[in-house]
């Protein structure tokens, strides 16, 4: 190679590097954060306010609308009765599992998971065949199960505790009725 290739071949590659660090770097950059589901990040708190929804949507818009805050914790209601509470922080905690929570980071918003079967933040109001307490500890899973071994039930509607009651509440259906967006409630169609 002759002494002046050296010097352009270097410039290419380094170029080249560059141009494939940033289309890299806009890549991540696009792909959206997301809030996390069952879980906390506990310190940082600066604030605190009940959530009268119940919806954790609420509590990340509070936090994009507060210049100070850079993460946030959704607590839902207990089954003591006390309402759901949304924890504005300061910093950027590391998060932990817990199913009493939902939390994100600023920018984040808030995506429902997304299960075969099963509606996150649906109600479908009316149509009732049945409806029972769960017991402590018992979710959607248990709803669903008792509606797919019930040969009349089409549907069931799953209310965390907190919503309709101090205890976690399973709504079976002899009707498909539309879905409604509410939070807290947990829906699915099983015929």
């Amino acid at each position: 190679m002759g002494k002046g290739r050296l010097p352009k071949v270097m410039a290419c590659v380094v170029a080249c590097a560059t141009l494939l660090a940033l289309a890299l770097a806009s890549g991540l950059a696009s792909v959206p954060a997301c809030a996390q589901t069952a879980f906390d990040r506990p310190g940082g708190d600066y604030f605190s306010t009940p959530v009268t929804s119940g919806d954790p949507e609420d509590c990340a818009l509070l936090c994009e609308r507060d210049r100070k805050c850079r993460a946030w914790s959704f607590s839902y209601p207990d089954i003591d009765g006390a309402a759901a509470v949304c924890w504005l922080k300061n910093t950027v905690p590391p998060r932990q599992p817990a199913n009493c929570c939902i939390s994100g980071v600023r920018g984040a918003g808030v995506i429902e998971p997304r299960v075969e079967g099963v509606e996150t933040s649906i109600d479908r109001p009316g149509g009732d065949l049945r409806n029972f307490d769960l017991k402590e500890g018992e979710g959607e899973d248990v709803c669903k199960a008792a509606c797919t071994a019930d040969n009349k039930c089409r549907a069931f509607t799953y209310a965390r505790p907190g919503y309709t009651g101090r205890e976690a509440r399973c709504f079976l259906k002899k009707d498909i009725k539309p879905p409604r967006r509410k939070a807290g409630f947990t829906s699915g169609v099983v015929r």
